[in-house]
């Protein structure tokens, strides 16, 4: 038999096999959010809500592609002042106000998560958040980057039913305002005074995925 012919058919019968082997479930997840922005006064408490797809592949192994809206942000203390660029000398150069952002996101996620005994579960992979509204301070020139790259972790318990409690931990990898937005003249800090504004994310909530073979 020819080589290529013999490797075509093995190629086949496994794609068969993972095809017959893996179980697909769609579901739906929503929970609570516990916000945050990195160097900043106060967090924010909102919700996300949105699907899944389990794609069985291993006995303990599930690849979990989701797609979820997520409402956060946080609350910033800025020195208007500096922002401003009024002179150092001057009483309001050090004039602070606290702004709050609220940051809306559709995030893509492809999760990866292992199954331990009966349904403890240990969950780990990337993001990426696109920005569908949001708002910031009217003295900021920017508007706020409309992306995010995150990593979340988490865990969780699934039961029978196709029930599953979990609670995970997001964190953000990209500026808010791009590369630490500009504001001040002072050459000591080359024109930066923020410091970095990063999301970060604390999920509790729940998910469900149905079994389409019932």
């Amino acid at each position: 038999m020819n080589v290529k012919r013999l490797l075509f058919i093995v190629l086949c019968f496994t794609v068969f096999q993972v095809e017959a082997q893996s179980k697909l479930k769609p579901g739906i997840r929503a929970g609570a959010n516990f916000s945050r922005l990195t160097n900043s006064e106060e967090g924010e408490t909102d919700f996300y809500i949105g699907g899944l797809l389990e794609i069985k592949l291993a006995k303990i192994y599930t690849f979990q592609p989701e797609l979820v809206y997520s409402r956060q942000g946080g609350t910033v203390n800025y020195k208007i002042g500096q922002s401003l660029l009024i002179d150092p000398n001057d009483p309001a150069f050090n004039l602070k106000t606290n702004v709050k952002h609220n940051l809306d996101y559709l995030s893509l996620g492809i999760i990866n998560k292992f199954t331990f005994g009966k349904g403890f579960q240990v969950m780990v992979g990337p993001t990426i958040d696109f920005k569908v509204a949001g708002d910031k301070p009217v003295f900021l020139s920017d508007d706020l980057v409309g992306f995010d790259i995150a990593l979340s972790g988490g865990i969780g318990y699934a039961f029978s039913n196709g029930l599953t409690l979990e609670a995970r931990f997001k964190q953000g990898m990209v500026d808010i305002y791009g590369d630490n937005n500009s504001q001040t003249n002072d050459t000591n800090n080359n024109g930066n005074y923020d410091e970095v504004k990063l999301n970060q994310l604390f999920q509790i909530g729940a998910s469900y995925s149905f079994d389409l073979k019932k």
